[in-house]
């Protein structure tokens, strides 16, 4: 177990080791959930829409697919 200080404005360093275990990366995305009087956070998982490549996209098609938040499957 590795203690952490939470600073004046409530934020924390996650220890390395624990980074690393989970492979926690700059720009990834955390869940924060209370159990009971711990504070728990757990990696998200996120999967970002692809656009299928080897089909002619014209820019339309291209903002379209980007307004649904979806590929183009």
């Amino acid at each position: 177990m590795e203690r952490v200080k939470v600073t004046r404005n409530y934020q924390i360093t996650i220890p390395a080791s624990a980074r690393s275990k989970i492979n926690i990366k700059e720009g990834d995305i955390l869940e924060v959930y209370l159990n009971g009087d711990e504070i728990v956070l757990r990696k998200v998982k996120t999967e970002r829409p692809r656009i299928r490549l080897g089909s002619k996209l014209s820019l339309g098609d291209i903002e379209e697919a980007i307004e649904r938040g979806e590929g183009n499957s």
